[in-house]
């Protein structure tokens, strides 16, 4: 079955983005009842009534990031993502009402201890793609990690706040390698967001150029006495490197690589079935009541509830 551009695409929601985003921007400062913060929250639900108002989407999810410090990659490598910080108790107490808000809205939510919201969404679109062959995927995020899901020719990862929409061919122009060859590049040239080291010495520039002659890292490796033969300046010490930090190298490569095959009964996205993702209604009594379980004030109630209610009439 061809991928047709016609067809409704399914939505992968990256949630921590838009969490993030409203708890941290200086424009955005909600407050609940007893004046204490609710910009997190209150923004997520915002954004996510925004969308369904928007796109009307039939089939989609919200992977959710609650593995910090817990996550399998921080067994692997003690330094990954050692930058970020966990939620204060305001915070987290937001969090968790950011995945159960997702159900009322009838959205089915993934979380995971041990895996990140990037494998959350890179499990389910395997699977969407096996059930569903040729249906176009949006991956809702600003994460260019999550650009290497990009396997149809109209997927597309969207930047949503921006509303830029990239596909395939947008990602290879901008980064020079394919979207299959991200965790390749990342695991040469790091990444310092996510505390990835990558192989020290090695820049954008060079590692292009090895992933045009070899399109994997492990194939690089492979053809290791050949890189100093490569017309490119300082390859001679671009192979000593490599070979130097083969180590750093591959397990920048593991770090970077989204998962997409996990079979684990005790992790609820593993074995979904894709029906799973349908949307469901939208339950405006429990809202109701969820509002004021986490003392939205009056005002803001009101707001969200009208806006939650015109969709539910809308559909």
């Amino acid at each position: 079955m061809k991928a047709s551009a016609s067809v409704q695409p399914a939505y992968l929601i990256d949630a921590s983005i838009y969490i993030f985003q409203a708890h941290f921007s200086p424009y955005i400062d909600y407050r609940d009842s007893h004046g204490e913060d609710l910009s997190a929250l209150s923004g997520f639900i915002r954004f996510l009534l925004q969308f369904l108002r928007r796109e009307n989407p039939a089939e989609l999810a919200v992977a959710h990031d609650m593995s910090l410090f817990s996550g399998f990659r921080h067994g692997l490598c003690a330094s990954y993502k050692s930058n970020r910080e966990l939620p204060d108790a305001n915070l987290a107490h937001q969090l968790k009402g950011c995945v159960q808000v997702c159900g009322l809205l009838g959205l089915p939510a993934f979380a995971s201890r041990r895996f990140e919201a990037d494998d959350i969404i890179g499990v389910i679109s395997k699977r969407l793609r096996h059930a569903q062959p040729g249906k176009p995927i949006n991956i809702i995020s600003r994460d260019k990690d999550l650009a290497q899901l990009l396997v149809g020719k109209h997927d597309l990862l969207w930047d949503y706040q921006k509303n830029s929409k990239r596909g395939r061919t947008d990602i290879e122009d901008e980064l020079g390698v394919s979207p299959e060859q991200i965790p390749d590049y990342l695991g040469l040239v790091g990444d310092a967001v996510d505390r990835i080291s990558g192989v020290p010495g090695i820049g954008p520039v060079a590692a292009r150029r090895l992933l045009q002659e070899w399109p994997t890292m492990e194939i690089i490796y492979e053809n290791l006495t050949q890189v100093a033969e490569l017309p490119l300046r300082g390859a001679a010490g671009l192979a000593q490197r490599l070979g130097t930090h083969r180590d750093k190298a591959e397990l920048s490569k593991l770090l970077a690589t989204i998962v997409v095959d996990v079979e684990d009964s005790a992790e609820s996205f593993s074995l979904c079935d894709v029906g799973v993702l349908a949307r469901q209604n939208l339950d405006l009594e429990r809202l109701r009541s969820f509002l004021s379980e986490f003392a939205f004030t009056d005002a803001d109630s009101a707001q969200l509830l009208n806006s939650a209610e015109a969709l539910a009439n809308r559909d």
